[in-house]
């Protein structure tokens, strides 16, 4: 079924993808630093080197929300836009995982997240 539990979470990811996309181009962000950092949160995929449990723990903390927000709160406070920038585009890169299907890991192992088995 379309409009099941699993395909709803891969149309959020979908929304908060095409929107962030369309916020850093609103705020004039640079198109080639979004292309160049748009997989750097994937560097937290370096913790499966120690593990399925550290890996996902390392991992899940790269790929949640939370991260790019206190980013982005960092970076208003500091008045540092620089850091909104970059937050923008890991929530962007979050989002797309999720439309993909790539969720948040288990420690069982990298293809078991709570999208189901990738």
């Amino acid at each position: 079924m379309f409009f099941s539990p699993k395909w709803l979470l891969h149309l959020e990811g979908l929304a908060v993808f095409l929107t962030a996309i369309f916020l850093y181009h609103t705020l004039g962000g640079s198109w080639v630093k979004f292309a160049v950092l748009f997989f750097v949160p994937d560097v937290f995929m370096l913790g499966y080197c120690f593990g399925p449990k550290a890996g996902a723990a390392v991992y899940n903390v790269g790929h949640t929300y939370t991260a790019p927000f206190l980013f982005s709160l960092v970076g208003y406070l500091a008045h540092a836009p620089s850091l909104f920038y970059l937050s923008i585009i890991w929530t962007a890169h979050i989002g797309f995982d999720r439309m993909l299907g790539y969720g948040l890991k288990y420690p069982a192992a990298f293809k078991s997240t709570h999208l189901g088995k990738v």
